[in-house]
């Protein structure tokens, strides 16, 4: 049976101005897996993400969500694509003077008329879904780096969204709660067969979550490997990525 692509990228020219940063790229995110964008620094990984979630509007080329086109101009389809997504920035991005409640109720309140009940019984299921239950009335400045991140986890969330995008989710984060987030993500992956873009260069948490990957390269400002992570590793025929995944200067 062929895989449904949920995300769909054709001929993609991003950057800014006239500064091209990547060029004509094109490839498929299925529908269910968990597909990791990496490559070097400098490389336009999080450019390429600004340009998945319609931060950014392409140079040329087509980004199609879910069968939606994303920069097609249309602002009630640009709506509907935002319901159908929920994104983890780097640092959590938690507004301060919010509890944690208020912060994960933001989207409920934004796209839905639900009851305040509703909403109320909607956060504590989310948070209880991340590990967070009973954090509720907690400010953000009062609960760690890696309760932060989970936090932003239940709010991307909140609508149930059919695609979630992460940003250096291990950014800041030590071994051991780096690792608890990978599980926590293969969890939710399994649980409600959520897809999940996801822009690192953390080898651990890649060969533990990737089901898929594309690698970008800076000099050529496209893509240079895709594929299974390990096989990339091991059997690449560019010497470069088989440097990259095994952490070898050269």
């Amino acid at each position: 049976m062929s895989r449904k692509a949920i995300i769909q990228v054709r001929d993609l020219v991003a950057g800014y101005g006239e500064n091209v940063i990547l060029r004509n790229l094109s490839f498929d995110v299925y529908e269910g897996e968990i597909f990791v964008i990496l490559g070097g620094s400098g490389c336009g990984k999080s450019t390429l993400l600004k340009h998945l979630i319609g931060l950014i509007p392409p140079i040329s080329g087509d980004v199609v969500i879910d069968g939606k086109e994303l920069n097609a101009g249309d602002e009630e389809t640009y709506q509907q694509i935002l319901r159908e997504i929920g994104i983890l920035y780097q640092s959590g991005a938690l507004l301060g003077s919010m509890s944690i409640a208020e912060n994960v109720a933001l989207p409920i309140l934004e796209y839905t008329s639900l009851s305040p009940a509703h909403v109320a019984t909607l956060v504590t299921m989310k948070l209880n879904l991340v590990d967070l239950g009973g954090y509720e009335r907690y400010l953000p400045s009062e609960i760690s780096g890696g309760m932060k991140k989970r936090a932003g986890l239940a709010r991307a969330m909140a609508l149930n969204p059919k695609i979630l995008f992460f940003d250096e989710p291990s950014a800041g984060l030590d071994p051991i709660t780096s690792a608890e987030l990978d599980n926590l993500i293969i969890h939710l992956n399994k649980r409600f067969g959520t897809t999940m873009v996801i822009v690192t260069h953390e080898l651990q948490s890649i060969f533990t979550v990737a089901h898929r990957v594309i690698m970008l390269d800076k000099i050529s400002k496209g893509i240079i490997a895709e594929g299974d992570p390990q096989y990339l590793r091991d059997h690449s025929q560019n010497s470069f990525v088989r440097r990259f995944f095994n952490r070898l200067p050269e």
